[in-house]
């Protein structure tokens, strides 16, 4: 297990960073639906108070969800990113009008069992003295055929298929979005290392393997948000959050497994446990998601229905209307 100071911090940090997360996502989702009205622009977003103070409140996220990976493996801290899912979700409804239902609330009790149990589970983070012991773990063959198989992905994504299909289909912008924040979370447990090895004396930052896993921290990070923007703005929030969770995290400890190569757990049963955990949250998570359908699709019927009893009323004649080309009124009769 974690060490019991370590891992309470983390766990403090990470629970702190989905509550900040989760509410920078309605934050900036009405950023974003602000500008809309404003703009055609599809930059207009960056002119709007209420966007920053949501990517404000998403960078404090940002910042304590850092810290958690340098005080607790990924293992533990990803996952608990179900948190702002849940966080979000329950804030939409209350200021963005999206319903959650029986279903949604259902999805959000089985995210936080799911979320105790890889807690309880959580394996003992790999003993780290120099950065560049990540480094060496970093230049292994099965990571680097990782690195560069996201990287082509990335580019083919960017290029090729968000152009034609990014504004349709939300797994688009949300696939280089997971997919480059695997790398800059391995890049940012490695710098957030050498800066708590730094502060206990042992400075880093004579090392370039720290500036390197910094650049990399800075690029996808960009990259990450400016798609996940992209996500935001075209899709509903309790379809963009719930997808992002799921494909983010599967990435994430996909990475770390490549990484570190393993869980650096030995017992089966923690095993066991950590993989009902993370199986248990995306079932949640996918409730979340089919909720949100189910309303979409109530809520489109109900559109429909109301556009036909306003046409319905419409109908019949006006209180003027032509014979043989003279205007007739009504009170001439």
């Amino acid at each position: 297990m974690v060490d019991d100071k370590n891992k309470y911090i983390g766990l403090a940090l990470a629970m702190s960073s989905s509550l900040a997360i989760g509410t920078s996502f309605i934050i900036t989702k009405k950023g974003l639906m602000a500008s809309s009205h404003v703009s055609s622009s599809s930059y207009a977003y960056l002119r709007t108070p209420v966007w920053w103070a949501g990517i404000i409140t998403m960078a404090i996220g940002e910042i304590a969800n850092f810290a958690a990976y340098t005080f607790a493996p990924a293992v533990l801290v990803t996952p608990l990113g179900a948190l702002s899912v849940i966080i979000g979700a329950i804030l939409a409804s209350f200021f963005l009008n999206e319903k959650l239902g029986w279903m949604g609330s259902l999805g959000c009790a089985i995210c936080l069992v799911g979320s105790l149990m890889i807690v309880l589970h959580a394996p003992a983070d790999k003993d780290v003295q120099t950065v560049d012991e990540i480094l060496d773990y970093a230049v292994q063959p099965g990571f680097m055929v990782y690195v560069c198989l996201v990287t082509v992905f990335a580019v083919f994504m960017i290029y090729k298929v968000a152009p034609r299909l990014g504004r349709t289909n939300p797994m688009v912008y949300i696939s280089i979005c997971s997919s480059v924040g695997s790398i800059s979370v391995m890049s940012i447990k490695a710098f957030g290392i050498a800066l708590k090895l730094t502060l206990e004396g042992n400075n880093q930052f004579t090392h370039a393997s720290t500036y390197l896993f910094l650049m990399v921290v800075a690029v996808c990070i960009l990259t990450q948000m400016n798609y996940f923007n992209k996500a935001l703005d075209q899709f509903d929030t309790n379809i963009v959050n719930p997808l992002y969770y799921v494909t983010f995290t599967t990435c994430t400890l996909a990475a770390s497994f490549i990484l570190f190569q393993g869980f650096n757990t030995s017992s089966r049963v923690d095993s066991f446990w950590l993989v009902a955990g993370f199986l248990i949250i995306f079932a949640g998570v996918y409730l979340l998601n089919l909720a949100k359908k189910n309303n979409a699709e109530k809520q489109e019927e109900g559109d429909v229905a109301m556009t036909l009893l306003d046409d319905e009323e419409g109908d019949g004649f006006d209180d003027g209307f032509d014979v043989d080309g003279f205007d007739v009124d009504e009170e001439d009769y």
